[in-house]
């Protein structure tokens, strides 16, 4: 049957969505970033807002500070300007209005933060990094300015065990002239929080505070001029130039009347030799201490005496660097690796892997598999009794399925390790992937309504391509299967895919082809089973009555990928799809045609075509402006009102409980549950009586805030609900909602 030969079409029609993919998924990241501007960026495992304070305004001479504020989540760190044996220290870079000039951090008293054999400085709990910024007398807005536009980029490594590399972009609209000092508590907090010097009016620098090099390998440090609440208690040290002590060793400490001493091991790996060394000191904090550190830092620069010894010969990374990052790799590996010698570990990977060959299975039920399906049926009859063709198509699909699972599982786990925030199903996140699967789509509803063949319009040698490689179609077949069946898997096997995450690599790429052999696993075992061939009807003429039936699947796919179109782009870009797919239908019949007919209707549709490609093409990718505040209005009617990073957890510190529904307009199971479940008047009305705030978060179109606060609940698709409270973790229910559960959770509130 030539309607095969649809996958030679789709083929080019995937391969164009991927490029178009990237494009799209690009200029929707630069959107994300350089549109309009936030103050606060949320990750899993910080919260971090840029604040101001000009009390005056904003005026030469008056005083000005900015700052990036960072609450940690609980056992989390970031870094000081000297980090410690490893770390980085985070990093402000300023974009700000000519006559502004902003100063350097003015780095809080830190944390001596103790992993392993290594030892850090930073800081857990939130901490406030304050800059002084200088208004010029040269500043000048302009009579009509009531604001100036702060924009900052800031990185920062958190650490726990392991550490993560973030980064955020941050704009604040700042007042001119009135007064801003809504976080005066904290500035304050943090300007004593800064250390000051030992003796005021000298700027730390004591004649009598030094340090002595002796033996080669220890540093005798004497400070005076410390207050005298500090005398008799430990201290705690802080170099602020890195790589000269031994940061995580036991030294010794006196106090000789007025005057503080230590003996402090040099470094093995000792890669500076100052001659002035700045250091703050600070009674020793306690261990495992929590709350607020209220202790008072104090700043001397020290005179180093005698000759420091030679440096350690340098290395790519440090040797206590390098140890850190073997442990953090043994730390993670050590959750999934059966090598770490866990007895968990290979229960874990088991238990993924069962769950995504369970997910698998279940998602043949699914509505945007059976279009698919629909085609192996056809071709399946074809060949009623022909066990070879069965066995040889059934391994065929089942290469196809698992590859492009694990294709498909391997770019999404190479565009995280690549910084890009993107989470399973991302592909229909693009309009240009929904529009190319509309098209395909719908020229094989086309075919198989017999409107052409593609044997009408193709060359002879190509066409003669489906009668030697039937094994070809039926891999296609899979190829195809797994583009449109992906966004489905979600409900299934959230926790497994969310897992995939943490997994290494060939682990993670096992639960992708366990996931594609349980979609393929019903095919091929009845490709396997001569009872069921046997149980399949002759060939006969009903066929090509079966065949045009399954165009009607195919059409509804079309309509479902035009409505999630609209979601994206609006109903001007959902119009505009619907005016392609008649132009490419145009065009597809017009080749069907024999003679001059097909000569001139063939040129006058393509040439159609090319100018509705022209014209239509843009609304597709564009966002229309005014659409953003659409939905806004619409849930608010209802009850709902739009997710946003960190909306929740303002809400349940106000002592509201908060439930949030994560979903997408292609998540067939979301759309699902929406009408259903979360629709159900008990089920509102316990949430009312409650007083449960709703929040959605719709992950239609690519948001790495929304990636992110699910990686953050271990779930890497949507659909994903869950529950907040004050005091308590998050309730996450599961993917296929009943009406019994939600009403059950929230009896507890």
């Amino acid at each position: 049957m030539p309607y095969r030969l649809f996958h030679r079409l789709a083929v080019t029609l995937l391969l164009i969505a991927a490029s178009a993919y990237w494009t799209s998924a690009s200029a929707q990241f630069s959107s994300k970033t350089s549109g309009q501007g936030t103050s606060v960026v949320t990750t899993p495992y910080v919260r971090a807002e840029l604040l101001a304070h000009a009390p005056q305004g904003v005026a030469p001479g008056q005083p000005l500070w900015l700052g990036l504020q960072i609450t940690h989540q609980p056992e989390w760190h970031t870094y000081w300007k000297n980090p410690g044996d490893s770390g980085l220290p985070t990093d402000l870079a300023w974009t700000l209005p000519a006559g502004l000039d902003a100063g350097e951090i003015a780095w809080p008293l830190p944390k001596k933060i103790p992993i392993g054999t290594l030892a850090n400085y930073g800081y857990e709990g939130t901490v406030l990094l304050p800059v002084p910024v200088t208004v010029a007398s040269t500043f000048a807005p302009g009579p009509l300015a009531k604001d100036a536009t702060i924009q900052l980029r800031a990185s920062w490594l958190v650490c726990r065990k392991e550490c993560i590399p973030e980064e955020g972009e941050f704009t604040l609209q700042l007042p001119l002239k009135s007064t801003t000092a809504l976080h005066s508590a904290a500035f304050e907090a943090a300007a004593k929080a800064q250390p000051q010097p030992v003796l005021a009016g000298t700027n730390g620098i004591v004649p009598d505070s030094q340090a002595q090099i002796a033996d080669g390998n220890l540093l005798n440090v004497s400070v005076q001029g410390l207050p005298v609440a500090l005398r008799g208690k430990t201290l705690d040290l802080f170099p602020e130039t890195a790589e000269v002590i031994d940061n995580a060793a036991q030294w010794k400490q006196a106090w000789n009347g007025s005057v503080w001493t230590a003996q402090i091991p040099l470094s093995a790996q000792r890669s500076a030799s100052p001659s002035l060394m700045p250091v703050v000191l600070a009674e020793q904090s306690p261990a495992h201490a929590t709350g607020p550190d209220t202790r008072t830092g104090y700043r001397a620069e020290l005179k180093v005496l005698g000759t420091w010894p030679p440096v350690a010969s340098m290395a790519a990374v440090s040797p206590a660097l390098e140890a850190a990052l073997k442990a953090n790799a043994a730390q993670a590996g050590s959750a999934a690796t059966s090598a770490a010698g866990s007895g968990a570990s290979p229960l874990t990977l088991t238990a993924a892997l069962l769950g995504a060959l369970l997910g698998g299975l279940i998602l043949n039920l699914m509505p945007c598999v059976f279009p698919v399906l629909a085609i192996k049926v056809v071709g399946f009859t074809q060949h009623a009794q022909d066990r070879r063709a069965h066995r040889v198509s059934g391994i065929a699909y089942t290469a196809g399925v698992v590859l492009s699972f694990m294709l498909l599982g391997a770019l999404m786990l190479g565009l995280r390790a690549a910084g890009e925030a993107v989470g399973w199903g991302f592909q229909l996140q693009s309009p240009a992937v929904v529009a190319s699967l509309a098209a395909l789509f719908t020229l094989i509803a086309l075919n198989l309504a017999g409107v052409f063949e593609f044997g009408h319009f193709l060359p002879s040698s190509v066409a003669s391509l489906q009668a030697r490689h039937p094994v070809a179609d039926s891999f296609l077949t899979g190829v195809l299967a797994v583009a449109v069946a992906s966004p489905c898997t979600a409900p299934f096997m959230g926790a497994s895919l969310g897992l995939t995450a943490t997994l290494p690599a060939p682990h993670a790429l096992a639960v992708f082809a366990a996931l594609g052999l349980g979609l393929a696993l019903p095919y091929l075992a009845a490709s396997f089973v001569p009872a069921v061939a046997r149980a399949l009807p002759r060939p006969g003429a009903w066929m090509d009555t079966f065949r045009k039936l399954m165009a009607f699947p195919m059409l509804a796919t079309v309509v479902w990928l035009v409505w999630v179109l609209g979601q994206q782009s609006g109903i001007d870009g959902a119009g505009a799809l619907l005016i392609l797919l008649v132009g490419l239908s145009l065009v597809v019949w017009a080749l069907s045609l024999a003679g001059r007919a097909r000569v001139w209707m063939a040129t006058v549709s393509i040439a159609a075509m090319s100018l509705l490609v022209w014209a239509f093409v843009p609304h597709i990718t564009h966002i229309p402006a005014a659409q953003a505040a659409t939905p806004s209005t619409q849930v608010s009617a209802t009850g709902w009102q739009p997710w946003a990073p960190g909306a929740a957890e303002q809400i349940v510190a106000t002592g509201r409980p908060v439930f949030v529904d994560f979903t997408a307009a292609w998540c067939v199971t979301c759309q699902y549950n929406k009408k259903t479940t979360l629709a159900d008047a008990n089920v509102l009305a316990d949430l009312q009586a409650k007083n449960v705030a709703l929040l959605r978060a719709d992950w239609t179109r690519r948001d790495p805030a929304i990636t992110a606060a699910l990686a953050a609940l271990g779930r890497s698709g949507v659909p994903v609900y869950v529950f907040y409270q004050a005091g308590k973790p998050p309730v996450v229910l599961t993917e296929v909602l009943s009406v019994d559960e939600v009403r059950a959770t929230i009896a507890q509130l």
